[in-house]
């Protein structure tokens, strides 16, 4: 390597900086609350051959499955074929992609009228057309029924939009104003990352750059196998479920791993894994791969560069027609539920190798409730996408946080306030749900406890559920953390379970109850610190009921009462005999 290493890691650095500019751009401009509030999008630096060199601090769900993506697009329109002002996008599941509404748009960057670099953006779009607002039906039969399916396809050409493309969509997407104006962002958020690197090259000349990509993909390979070789070798295998496919819903799924680990090299055997399943929630393989991407940048070091690097190790082995390999048309909208349970199945499959390093299982769910109707107020379409959070697994060292998106989701709650301004819906609470955290002597963060209330004549509810039937495994003596639930309560009075996924029409004064499952605990609850268990009562994490039963520890009085010193507090413990 001639390139020193200051300047390698300067140029580390500002790609990374770069990168993080674009996210900013594209949700600041972004139009719709799903990715100007929850932040559901990601983007990237690409080389010409489709790897890639740096990320924004966006969802692990998209960047570890973008490179199949782009390569897909460069294998249409190769790298060296491209102009300044061409745009390419692409959203295909059976392309490279994950699902419909994920749509992924490639900016070239061009130097001396060669293209030297790649800037690419994926928004998860409010609606793409398909049977149901928001274009996630829990109960689809096939990719059809999921919205467009756009092929890599050239949307602009220097600079201009084509005019077929850009009528195809506007007469097949519910919120034509909302797509556009999050598309328009993700191009905005592409053209600025190309005039950064751009500059870049001016600065340090092309062979220099393109030397300094090269160098930063072998560091991050050379450091990640470093990490790999002292995992013992060997065969670790794991399997948990899925409540069900949205059509057979007494059905579990199963998803099973064997981790194979040789020197510095990782393959994952998915043999076994349940067959692909009738309704929507198979994955196209780029979402294993994402997965396992993921597990293993969270166990080795978070110093080395993300980059293409990382991974050259890993090697998946994925049966055809499997849940995580389908065939074209199977559905596939609701990937995301498969997607976080591979990654379950694979830490629980590495917490035999790394005792003390693997955390216990996260809520295991991206909750997803789309509501559509019409606004009475504005007579247009509304539609909303509810990213339900959940509980983080408790850490060896460390309680889990409540109320995240955990592993591969990174998306962020859309505030009360937006809900309200933006649908005929009211939130009449929003708060933590007590006793949900797994018990353990480090406790699972806890989920929450939302509920929505229709203000107007019909809302349609896509409501995508996980761990109602199964719970979130602890580790080393901790327990699991608490089933999902959700309920509806119509206005007699009447009440309705979800059975996990369903599709829901709701009528006014009908409310829904959406309480999200915790992650499990780590440890002998027994062993947890009894001030700790009283300080979880206080904050309305643990019950009195469960502090005794599950922790040993007997709160004094009846009523704890906030306002106490911290004397008085102590003085109310009493460690159960």
């Amino acid at each position: 390597m001639s390139i020193d290493p200051i300047t390698l890691e300067v140029l580390r650095h500002r790609f990374d900086a770069i990168a993080n500019n674009m996210e900013t751009t594209l949700i600041r401009c972004a139009y719709s609350s799903i990715v100007k509030e929850a932040g559901d999008c990601s983007v990237a630096i690409f080389d010409i051959a489709g790897n890639t060199i740096a990320q924004g601090l966006a969802l692990p769900v998209h960047l570890g499955s973008m490179p199949p993506a782009v390569k897909a697009m460069l294998a249409k329109y190769p790298a060296e074929t491209l102009s300044d002002g061409d745009v390419i996008i692409m959203n295909d599941p059976y392309s490279g992609g994950q699902h419909n509404p994920d749509v992924l748009i490639l900016v070239p960057v061009l130097y001396k009228g060669e293209t030297v670099a790649l800037a690419v953006s994926l928004a998860h779009h409010q609606d793409v057309g398909g049977r149901t607002p928001g274009s996630n039906p829990t109960d689809a039969a096939d990719v059809f029924e999921e919205g467009l399916c756009i092929p890599p396809l050239k949307l602009m050409r220097d600079g201009v939009f084509s005019e077929i493309i850009e009528a195809f969509i506007q007469y097949n997407v519910r919120r034509p104003d909302l797509f556009f104006g999050d598309l328009n962002a993700q191009i905005a958020c592409g053209k600025g990352a190309a005039a950064e690197l751009s500059a870049l090259f001016d600065k340090y000349g092309r062979e220099l750059i393109l030397e300094a990509m090269t160098a930063l993909l072998d560091n991050a390979e050379l450091h990640t196998r470093r990490l790999i070789e002292k995992i013992p070798d060997g065969s670790y295998s794991f399997t948990d479920w899925l409540d069900n496919d949205g059509l057979d819903l007494d059905q579990r799924i199963n998803i099973t791993a064997t981790v194979n680990i040789s020197g510095s090299n990782i393959h994952v055997d998915f043999t076994g894994t349940s067959a692909q399943v009738r309704g929507p929630f198979n994955a196209v393989p780029a979402c294993a791969l994402s997965a396992v991407r993921y597990v293993v940048r969270a166990l080795t070091d978070s110093d080395i560069p993300n980059n293409e690097g990382c991974f050259r190790m890993i090697r998946l082995t994925l049966p055809e027609k499997s849940l995580l390999n389908p065939r074209r048309p199977a559905p596939v909208n609701c990937r995301a539920v498969a997607l976080r349970r591979v990654v379950d199945t694979v830490m629980g499959a590495l917490a035999q190798a790394l005792p003390g390093r693997v955390p216990a299982a996260n809520n295991g769910h991206p909750l997803n409730a789309l509501f559509g109707g019409e606004d009475p107020v504005t007579g247009k379409t509304f539609i909303l996408t509810e990213n339900g959070t959940g509980g983080m697994g408790a850490r060896p060292t460390k309680d889990g946080i409540d109320c995240i998106c955990t592993d591969t989701s990174n998306s962020m709650n859309v505030p009360a306030e937006v809900v309200e301004r933006d649908t005929p819906m009211r939130i009449n609470y929003f708060r933590i749900l007590r006793d949900s955290g797994g018990p353990g002597r480090f406790r699972g963060g806890c989920g929450f406890e939302k509920e929505y209330e229709c203000l107007t004549d019909r809302v349609v509810v896509s409501h995508r559920g996980e761990r109602h039937y199964t719970q979130p495994w602890g580790l080393e003596g901790g327990g699991p953390g608490a089933s999902s639930r959700s309920v509806i309560i119509r206005k007699n009075g009447e009440q309705e379970i979800v059975p996990s996924k369903m599709t829901i029409e709701l009528r006014k004064h009908d409310r829904l109850i959406l309480c999200t499952s915790g992650g499990g605990g780590y440890g002998d609850p027994r062993e947890r610190r009894p001030e700790n268990v009283l300080d979880d009562v206080l904050n309305g994490k643990v019950s009195i009921e469960s502090a005794k039963l599950d922790y040993a520890v007997v709160i004094g009085d009846d009523q704890v009462d906030f306002g106490k010193t911290e004397a008085l507090r102590k003085s109310q413990l009493q460690v159960a005999a």
